[in-house]
């Protein structure tokens, strides 16, 4: 892939989000509704490879605005970069099966390394950043955590970002 056409995703998981789980709440429709706009435009802005992290929350519906997308632009590619072999093994059952939907429509998939421990999380983000000219990121601005962590590696390898605040959903 050309890092000047691909574009990665960060974000938060429900535990971050206002509405935690619950998907029909308005404020999480309108962030989907303004994640599938950031996609379009990053498509119009030339990115035509997507990178997902796969994790809970805000990636699988980046991961979903991508397929939706590709549905109409077939030259989108989605490649799911899994941190390690287990990384959807204690999910709910729902949320497991969404995950193995969702890596089934992937066009390419990465595993950053085999078994789990303390830093394959941030291996992931740093692989996703490194091949990518653009970061998507859904960010409700606390200084911790790895979506702070990967935004904040992204500006300092100079890549560029665009991020969706929660704080407007409220």
């Amino acid at each position: 892939m050309d890092r000047e056409t691909t574009c990665c995703f960060t974000g938060h998981r429900p535990d971050k989000l206002p509405w935690g789980t619950d998907e029909s709440d308005p404020r999480c429709l309108a962030l989907k509704a303004r994640l599938d706009g950031a996609v379009e435009r990053a498509r119009q802005a030339g990115m035509r490879h997507f990178i997902c992290g796969m994790a809970r929350g805000c990636d699988l519906y980046f991961a979903e605005a991508v397929l939706s997308l590709r549905e109409r632009c077939p030259d989108l590619t989605l490649e799911a970069a899994r941190p390690c072999e287990t990384q959807a093994d204690s999910w709910p059952q729902a949320e497991r099966e969404r995950y193995k939907a969702i890596l089934d429509r992937c066009d390419y998939e990465t595993l950053v390394q085999h078994h789990y421990d303390r830093f394959c999380m941030q291996r992931r983000n740093r692989y996703m950043v490194d091949r990518s000219a653009l970061v998507l990121a859904v960010y409700d601005g606390t200084p911790k955590g790895g979506t702070a962590q990967t935004l904040l590696y992204a500006i300092r390898k100079g890549v560029k970002t665009d991020i969706l605040e929660l704080e407007a959903e409220e």
